[in-house]
């Protein structure tokens, strides 16, 4: 087996289950040592218990991802354990909540730009300058394609995720050459997060899509593998969908 990430020290938010637990395990087999990070402690611990279970390293720290000093100290940790950061991967999200503008309550408008965005800046803030004691590293993220093409209703979410493609670009730009910069937009994608089924709605759009079907987190996290591994060396600033064709 090709070991892709072997010995790369890997922070992966949200990684209690869905996207982020599949990418926890997969770098995992791939010889990255993991750092789960994540509100929800028995997800998170599972995550870690599933990676030393099958020979890996892996250490668990709560974190509110929108808390400045929690995501400092996730960084304290990290570098305290493992030496090191080489990848940062920005996963955790709370759901989009449908409804008209004028329906949108403030305090939901608040926190969807809080983890979605504020928890990359103060993710990056306090990798960063960890990364490039060691040279660089890499930075990826989770976007959507609701923030690609949005769909009516989703107004704080879509500009959330909007907001994460461009500060993508933004950071590439100024963190380049040592530290390159992605993101992933998916939709749609199988996990808890869609509350263990898709809407009717979802369902007719999943018709409507090229590839006829709905993505598995492990779509998303082989795209996440290959953006964290040197076989990506020469790509930063890119938003790639994984969205089954949706963006046609």
């Amino acid at each position: 087996m090709n070991v892709r990430l072997q010995n790369k020290v890997s922070i992966i938010t949200g990684s209690s289950s869905g996207i982020g637990r599949e990418a926890a395990y997969l770098f995992g087999k791939h010889g990255a040592k993991i750092v789960v990070v994540d509100i929800h402690d028995a997800g998170g611990e599972e995550t870690v218990y599933h990676i030393r279970a099958n020979g890996g390293e892996a250490i668990y720290v709560k974190a509110d991802v929108s808390g400045a000093t929690d995501m400092r100290n996730v960084m304290q940790k990290t570098v305290g354990t493992f030496g090191r950061i080489d990848i940062l991967f920005n996963n955790a999200g709370i759901p989009g909540n449908r409804a008209k503008v004028e329906n949108v309550d403030e305090e939901f408008w608040d926190k969807t730009y809080a983890v979605h965005v504020k928890g990359i800046f103060l993710a990056v803030k306090y990798a960063v300058p960890e990364m490039r004691k060691t040279g660089g590293g890499v930075i990826l993220s989770t976007g959507s394609m609701q923030g690609v093409r949005p769909r009516v209703g989703y107004a704080a979410f879509a500009s959330a995720k909007g907001a994460v493609n461009v500060l993508t670009k933004e950071l590439a730009l100024e963190l380049a050459p040592e530290i390159r910069v992605n993101c992933i937009n998916p939709c749609p994608i199988f996990t808890p997060m869609t509350g263990g089924s898709f809407t009717p709605q979802m369902e007719k759009d999943i018709l409507e899509l090229p590839l006829k079907r709905g993505g598995k987190p492990e779509d998303v996290a082989y795209a996440a593998l290959y953006l964290s591994s040197d076989e990506s060396a020469f790509i930063t600033g890119s938003c790639i969908n994984v969205d089954g064709g949706r963006a046609l």
